[in-house]
């Protein structure tokens, strides 16, 4: 009966450590972004952002924190678009993308466990994009994408708090090669441990 106790007391105490270095969580926010390039406005637009995180603690000062996200980014054409790619435009000039991105940030420990830096890359699998832009349905943009992250992380209870900075170093245009796509902006999040 000694041995049944201390097994089950044994199993108890390493699932908690377990949970204490591992979390997992919902979050949602707004992606301040642009497509830089050729044939686009040099403003940032509003789209969204809706996913899920884990939290995987490497010691005291470091976390892994891998997610999976919803990632709409959007932009406005130029006015000069049609002069630049003939007999494409068809007069819709804004633009949506799109993505589930997985990003992989390590997040540093500044303060605490209240204030992180995060950095990481990212990639994104384009899922839907605005054809409405491209007569005929032709695909304007590349299937996938590839960035880099930067950013805070506040951390207060189960709450998490982000604030990035997104630069993409992979050209998405798939109609051209003379000009290069790039899609950066900021993301803004909150999250909920569980």
């Amino acid at each position: 009966m000694k041995v049944k106790l201390f097994t089950l007391a044994a199993v108890i105490a390493l699932s908690q450590a377990a949970m204490a270095q591992f979390h997992i969580g919902v979050k949602g926010g707004a992606n301040i972004s642009k497509v830089d390039g050729k044939s686009f406005k040099d403003q940032f637009r509003y789209g969204y952002s809706l996913g899920g995180f884990m939290e995987i603690r490497l010691g005291n000062k470091f976390v892994l924190q891998p997610e999976v996200l919803y990632n709409q980014f959007s932009s406005t054409l130029d006015s000069n678009f049609s002069n630049v790619y003939h007999n494409v435009f068809n007069g819709n000039s804004n633009i949506k993308l799109n993505y589930i991105s997985i990003p992989i940030v390590l997040n540093y420990k500044l303060i605490g466990s209240f204030l992180s830096l995060q950095a990481g890359p990212q990639v994104g699998i384009l899922v839907d994009n605005s054809k409405t832009v491209l007569q005929n349905g032709a695909n304007a943009f590349r299937r996938g994408d590839f960035s880099m992250l930067a950013g805070l992380q506040l951390k207060v209870l189960n709450l998490r708090i982000n604030g990035r900075y997104a630069i993409g170093l992979n050209n998405i245009a798939d109609i051209t090669d003379d000009g290069k796509w790039k899609n950066q902006g900021f993301q803004l999040s909150v999250g909920l441990a569980l």
